[in-house]
């Protein structure tokens, strides 16, 4: 079965989580997802809420930047989640926007190699491994969590390049792609992603399977249309083909569907950052569209 999800997007007030969340949980929402953009939102802060203030749904945090993160900050934190709240934090790291890498200076020569070397120790820390190392940008000296998860943890790259692609198939769990992705780009990053698993022999018949999770723009309702064309405009993207969906349930689940094909595990239906009822979305996602993807 297709996953199905909804981002409660950082330019609501954090305040608002809350509403969003429980409602979320009472329709039976599968995934809600949240960012940790510069400069709005904290992604451990507001999953750690969010996860607090339900039982049930996963809440994944779609992404930490890891230029902005010592690696142990980032196990100590996603050790903590998973112990308080088994199951049901889904983490993503990846390179950040560049742009804002650098007004914090924080920005690296490589974002590659930082990522690489980031996804291989987290991993290793939230395994329970002792970890030395002393590389380009990740140095640990004799680090352990003293809490580590009870249960292995996933750990999803956030990422669009080649390169990155390859990485993630390589070094981590699953892949989170952005909105940017039509089908065409979901099956060339499948494709990639099988790549790096192939190179890192993680794609044997008891490999563990990679998860991907793709962004859908969606918006619904009379002014959906228009709200979508004037979203993907603002991000240079209203020329790209493939791109976002408006309509009611079955044209959404129809653009679902084609992600599905193409090779994503789950689609996480994405707001425009104007949307006028995040409730009301998070309802239509979990009532309307949920019964209509297989």
């Amino acid at each position: 079965m297709t996953g199905l999800g909804a981002v409660f997007r950082p330019q609501l007030a954090p305040e608002r989580l809350r509403s969003v969340a429980r409602l979320a949980e009472s329709a039976g929402l599968e995934e809600l997802w949240l960012w940790e953009d510069c400069f709005r939102e904290g992604g451990i802060s507001t999953a750690a809420a969010a996860l607090a203030w339900t039982e049930r749904i996963k809440v994944g945090i779609g992404l930490l930047p890891v230029p902005l993160r010592n690696v142990a900050i980032t196990a100590m934190e996603a050790a903590s989640l998973h112990r308080m709240f088994p199951g049901r934090p889904i983490l993503a790291v990846g390179h950040g926007v560049q742009d804002w890498m650098g007004q914090v200076g924080a920005r690296v020569e490589s974002p590659v190699t930082l990522l690489r070397e980031h996804l291989d120790v987290l991993r290793a820390l939230l395994r329970g491994e002792r970890v030395t190392t002393e590389g380009r940008y990740v140095t640990l000296d004799d680090v352990a969590l003293d809490w580590p998860p009870a249960e292995p943890v996933p750990v999803i790259a956030g990422v669009t390049g080649p390169r990155s692609l390859r990485l993630a198939g390589e070094a981590a769990d699953g892949t989170l792609l952005t909105a940017s992705a039509s089908p065409d780009v979901v099956r060339k990053a499948r494709q990639l992603i099988d790549e790096g698993r192939q190179s890192a022999g993680r794609a044997g018949a008891d490999a563990e399977p990679h998860r991907i999770v793709v962004y859908l723009l969606a918006a619904t309702g009379a002014d959906g249309p228009a709200r979508l064309k004037a979203e993907l405009a603002a991000e240079g993207l209203g020329s790209v083909p493939d791109l976002g969906v408006a309509g009611d349930a079955g044209t959404v689940a129809k653009a679902v569907q084609r992600l599905a094909d193409a090779g994503a595990d789950t689609v996480v239906l994405q707001p425009t950052g104007d949307e006028p009822d995040p409730e009301g979305f998070v309802r239509f996602v979990a009532e309307e569209v949920r019964p209509l993807v297989p």
